[in-house]
């Protein structure tokens, strides 16, 4: 059964950096498109970040481009989020999700194509 476990999170000052990790039992990551999402209190989920399943391409935010990088170790079977030059806006508990899709469609529509949500990781960046 397919788990994924986020850890990382934490409180960080403007500028700071971050690296969150989305650790999978139950499925070999490289076989899915894994995507990172967050909820910040009273604005709806929004995609951050995904790497694509087999040749791991990789789609960002506008909000994050240049900013963060995703990436995927086969060997622990995990995806992390590397999160540098950290801003206040990005403030929100952070999710990952797992699907056989396309980057794009897990994207766009990440409750049609994922139901197993995790706990997430709080990431908080204030001075």
């Amino acid at each position: 059964q397919l788990q994924l476990v986020e850890s990382g999170g934490g409180l960080v000052q403007p500028g700071g950096s971050l690296r969150l990790s989305c650790a999978a039992s139950g499925i070999t990551l490289d076989a899915y498109a894994v995507g990172w999402f967050r909820q910040a209190p009273g604005k709806e989920r929004e995609g951050v970040s995904c790497i694509s399943r087999n040749f791991g391409f990789t789609n960002y935010a506008d909000s994050v481009k240049g900013r963060f990088t995703i990436s995927r170790d086969n060997a622990k079977n995990t995806v992390y989020l590397q999160m540098n030059s950290l801003k206040l806006e990005d403030t929100a508990h952070y999710y990952c999700a797992a699907d056989r899709t396309t980057c794009s469609q897990l994207l766009a529509e990440p409750e049609f194509f994922f139901n197993s949500w995790g706990q997430g990781t709080q990431v908080t960046v204030s001075s």
